[in-house]
């Protein structure tokens, strides 16, 4: 039985169904509401939720918008089977155009949709491995801020130990050796076999992709790895 609050959370919801598939005016169409504000959290009304959502996708396609409008109401349950069909239709159609415009966040959202609704194992695989690989940056970055250490710089001499000894971390496992190791080259060959998944193996592909470019782990060990062979 749902609770006073799950029925209030989604009063309002059918309003926000938009029953169509003209994504091409959706894509052409502008979200005019001034400066762009990131969301954080979600309020219990829903018509508010999703009017902060639109704020947030200022200056962006509409339907962009609408795809995010569109796992709000999967989250908040409201009519989940009718609704995840508008939302495989969507990125049965758009896949490209929602990997190529849509946030990192957004992305992982879309994967945790998935995840939590499709009847494919694969398509469920490739989006848990979506949201693994991206939560686990979230939380290394977020401790690289609680620690303040964003301005350390690598030091050569402890580059050179971890070529020269294996250091320890725990439970077997060791340092990653800067410069030859070969562990995330072999995982990319990994995940390559997921990239084809469709959608949520186009959504794993274009996460992998961007995190090597902004300034992440992956981007940083980049910097540092000379060999050719071992490099991703």
């Amino acid at each position: 039985m749902l609770s006073f609050n799950q029925h209030r959370k989604r009063w309002g919801a059918s309003k926000h169904l938009v029953h169509t598939s003209n994504y091409k005016d959706m894509k052409a169409s502008i979200v005019n509401e001034g400066k762009p504000i990131q969301t954080r959290g979600s309020t219990r009304q829903i018509d508010q939720h999703i009017r902060n959502l639109r704020k947030e996708f200022s200056g962006q396609p509409e339907l962009l918008w609408h795809h995010a409008s569109l796992i709000v109401l999967i989250r908040r349950e409201f009519k989940v089977k009718e609704v995840y069909k508008h939302f495989t239709q969507l990125w049965s159609e758009e896949s490209e155009f929602l990997c190529e415009n849509l946030n990192i966040r957004w992305l992982v959202s879309a994967a945790e949709t998935f995840l939590d609704h499709d009847h494919n194992a694969d398509v469920r695989a490739a989006a848990m491995m979506v949201t693994l690989f991206v939560n686990c940056i979230k939380l290394q970055e977020s401790e690289r801020y609680i620690c303040n250490t964003a301005e350390a710089k690598p030091e050569l001499k402890r580059i050179q130990h971890l070529k020269n000894e294996l250091v320890p971390i725990f439970e077997g496992m060791s340092c990653f050796t800067v410069g030859t190791d070969d562990t995330l080259r072999n995982l990319k060959w990994r995940l390559e076999i997921y990239f084809g998944v469709v959608p949520t193996g186009e959504i794993l592909k274009t996460v992998w992709d961007r995190c090597q470019k902004h300034n992440t782990v992956f981007s940083r060990m980049r910097m540092m790895h000379k060999r050719k062979s071992t490099q991703w």
